[in-house]
């Protein structure tokens, strides 16, 4: 994508399930699916109307005999992708699948050194001829890295894509820092919480009312285990899980309902809890099973 280098620009979802994910999102947040199979890959694309958004595929038996979960995996648009990928060797980072060409474009999978996994893409043909559009119903608007050390992941990043500071916010002793391109501010980076394991990237998916669709998460067989949290604004996340097991959050409004009760139920809460955000109120607080605390689960790595 010309003049769009080190922008987020394709996700995909590596699913256990396809066919079980692909109705969950359709779903809770309403995409349609365009099937782009071939001979040798089952591959679907996530629409929000007409407009490609991501794409879903297939968890490869070696990855899952290794040890792989399901899991989103954000693009970064490159402009010399064997450039980029020796780059980022240089700087610590590991390539896990080396530049070659795929039904997508040429792509590299790789990891920053703190382990957080992300993809690379030159010449991205997956139905996206601009950038994307992050501000419109069910597209990605925002995304977040949950590191191990986030001041050092800045400048791997800097020194990567050339991300630049957009400011930090420290409300308290936990800082977020966020990262744009240009005049976009594009990401925000913290550092992760003891009971999250591995550094990742968590994508936010915007929708309308989110209590409606933190109910409709749960109803299709996900999970909700943070939030919703009201942002500075009047904006509101949760961080959830899809039933194969993958993270991801969503971004929306209180719906009217909501708004009428929500004074009988909001709490206040520390900068500290959660860690998704660096201020904050927590909201209509229905309980939360922690998927750390539930035998058996697995965070994203």
């Amino acid at each position: 994508m010309a003049g769009y280098h080190g922008r987020f620009a394709w996700y995909e979802l590596i699913t256990t399930d396809m066919a079980a994910a692909s109705a969950f999102y359709a779903k809770v947040i309403g995409w349609g699916v365009q099937d782009q199979s071939r001979p040798d890959l089952a591959y679907t694309l996530f629409c929000s109307g007409t407009t490609p958004v991501s794409g879903l595929m297939d968890l490869p038996a070696e990855a899952r005999n290794m040890g792989a979960t399901a899991r989103w995996v954000g693009y970064v648009s490159v402009d010399d992708l064997g450039a980029t990928t020796d780059r980022l060797r240089q700087l610590g980072g590991k390539v896990f699948v080396p530049p070659t060409d795929s039904n997508i474009g040429r792509i590299s999978v790789v990891a920053d050194p703190q382990n957080a996994t992300l993809a690379l893409v030159e010449g991205l043909r997956a139905g996206q001829h601009k950038p994307p559009e992050s501000n419109k119903p069910g597209r990605v608007g925002w995304h977040e890295l949950l590191a191990t050390d986030h001041a050092k992941a800045f400048t791997f990043y800097h020194e990567l894509f050339d991300w630049q500071k957009a400011g930090a916010d420290s409300g308290s002793t936990t800082t977020y820092q966020a990262v744009r391109v240009g005049d976009d501010a594009i990401a925000g980076m913290f550092d992760k919480r003891p009971m999250d394991p591995v550094p990742f990237w968590l994508f936010y998916f915007n929708i309308g009312d989110i209590d409606a669709a933190v109910d409709r998460v749960e109803a299709a067989g996900g999970q909700v285990f943070e939030g919703p949290i009201e942002l500075p604004g009047g904006g509101l996340i949760a961080r959830c899980r899809d039933p194969q097991g993958a993270a991801f959050a969503l971004q929306g409004r209180r719906g009217q309902e909501a708004i009428a009760r929500a004074p009988s139920s909001e709490v206040g809460w520390s900068t500290e809890w959660g860690g998704i955000s660096s201020r904050g109120r927590l909201v209509v607080n229905k309980p939360r099973q922690n998927p750390e605390t539930d035998t058996g689960s697995d965070s994203e790595d």
